[in-house]
């Protein structure tokens, strides 16, 4: 089983290949590496030497010969070196497609994530490639492929790999797929399929000893993913700092419960139009997927309840993030009055629209019915923040309210709100671990919090948000209903005029 050296010189006279015994054998760059090692005996109990190679160096076909020594005492692995990784999948995807037929295994949607996974990235990717020859280098070769993917990075680069990903993207169905880039959160999901076939082919079939996605995942920039980054509490110092210096404290930085009513009352008193939205995040922390995903046979305003089934990554319905995203969110009174009012307003765009109103039977949609793109919420949102930030800067200059409004077609009830508190920069997805925070420093117990935002383990909600919720429990005082401070709803009403455009 030792490498030796061989090469595919002919004898002059016989015309038979030299091999080991070429003259020329010993010169740099001449033949190439083998070994041959012994095999399970064949069916009729013959001797089986299979060999492998060539190897440009001895030190490549020791490490080959080491990973096929790993397998060699089992006769499948010896059969199975042929098999490609697509061949394997969609073995592999039977198999699962068998085991949910008897109830025990995964979720239609799962496994209709997991089709999508294999048919645009898996084997249009990897899929020629046997799966005794996958190494992370391939894998590594995959996302980086998946990273340019309807950016501009694509537009040079005419790489084999590249190009099989637009062809099998092109089309579904008779049209068109996911014209905008991939999220790190898509390359992820993927990865998990094809690391769990890798898997698999480890412990199941045994076709290898080791697995090559092990390790390969990266976050953006090709650094290996550091630790979750925790929150920061926009605390009256912070606050302080911020507006002297410009910087903000940390990656994530999260509202105080007065921040966050603040802001709520402020999109209310605008009469901003997705202000429904904002406040379902605000007091239970969906992710925008998940927020634009909702579906309207899905909340119940009599059960005051609204079932987390999916969500929109990309242009189009997925699966919620992980198998702990399926979920019930339990809605307090005040909830279920903005819902309907919410349900009223949607009522009355359908009247104005008529035909031309396309329902997509989602909780949140365009004026026309039409679903909502993942980032327009986030675009509301920093909108919003940059009118409270001018309307506070044109007050300190002196400008009446009434002046305030009309620049930025807004009500005087919306600039009164604006002037009572500054709201320091967060990012949308900020309200989430803010609803998180909040819920614990409320002292709801850690298990509901956890099942309210999805997370997979209660350890996980208190690993992230306990420092930051305590350091927010001394202005927590009410629950769920009330743990956001918000104006007095008998005088909101008499005061407030909400325009009718959004």
């Amino acid at each position: 089983m030792k490498p030796y050296k061989s090469c595919s010189c002919r004898d002059p006279e016989t015309k038979r290949l030299l091999g080991k015994k070429c003259p020329s054998i010993s010169k740099k760059g001449h033949g190439g590496w083998y070994a041959r090692y012994e095999a399970p005996k064949s069916a009729e109990g013959g001797r089986r030497q299979p060999r492998i190679g060539p190897f440009a160096t001895e030190t490549e076909c020791k490490k080959e010969l080491a990973k096929v020594l790993g397998t060699a005492a089992s006769a499948k692995a010896h059969d199975e070196r042929k098999t490609t990784f697509g061949e394997y999948l969609e073995r592999r995807y039977t198999w699962r497609i068998s085991e949910a037929e008897t109830g025990e295994g995964l979720a239609k949607s799962t496994l209709e994530a997991e089709r999508e996974a294999i048919d645009l990235y898996g084997k249009p990717g990897l899929g020629h490639i046997k799966v005794v020859d996958l190494t992370d280098e391939h894998f590594r070769e995959l996302y980086a492929a998946m990273r340019k993917l309807n950016r501009e990075a694509e537009q040079g680069d005419r790489s084999e790999i590249l190009r099989r990903l637009k062809e099998a993207r092109a089309t579904r169905d008779g049209r068109r797929l996911h014209s905008r880039p991939i999220g790190e959160s898509r390359i992820k999901r993927v990865h998990a399929v094809l690391h769990g076939a890798m898997t698999d082919a480890v412990k199941l079939s045994k076709i290898r000893v080791d697995n090559p996605a092990d390790g390969v995942w990266r976050s953006k920039g090709g650094k290996r993913k550091q630790g979750r980054a925790k929150p920061l509490l926009w605390t009256a110092e912070r606050v302080e700092a911020w507006e002297k210096s410009g910087v903000v404290p940390a990656k994530v930085m999260v509202w105080t419960s007065d921040q966050c009513g603040a802001f709520l009352d402020f999109a209310e008193a605008e009469g901003e139009r997705l202000y429904p939205a904002f406040h379902l995040d605000a007091y239970y922390g969906p992710r925008r997927g998940e927020l634009v995903g909702a579906e309207e046979k899905d909340l119940s305003l009599e059960r005051k309840r609204l079932h987390i089934l999916q969500a929109q990554a990309d242009d189009e319905l997925d699966d919620t993030k992980s198998e702990a995203g399926y979920r019930q969110v339990p809605l307090d009174d005040e909830t279920v009055r903005v819902f309907k009012a919410w349900r009223k307003r949607k009522l009355e765009e359908r009247m104005q629209w008529g035909e031309a109103y396309k329902d997509a039977g989602r909780v949140f949609c365009y004026e026309d019915g039409t679903a909502l793109k993942t980032e327009y919420l986030s675009s509301r949102f920093r909108m919003m923040l940059a009118r409270h930030a001018n309307i506070r800067a044109r007050a300190a200059e002196g400008w009446p309210a009434e002046r305030i409004a009309r620049k930025y077609r807004t009500t005087e009830a919306a600039v009164e709100v604006a002037l009572r508190l500054t709201l320091p920069p967060i990012r949308f997805h900020d309200l989430r671990h803010g609803a998180a925070t909040m819920l614990i420093a409320a002292g709801v117990d850690d298990k509901f919090v956890s099942e309210v935002l999805g997370h997979a383990s209660v350890s996980f909600t208190k690993d992230v948000y306990a420092v930051v919720a305590e350091e927010l429990s001394e202005d927590a005082t009410r629950r769920i209903a009330a743990f956001i401070p918000r104006q007095n709803r008998l005088s909101a009403v008499g005061a407030i005029t909400v325009p009718s455009g959004g």
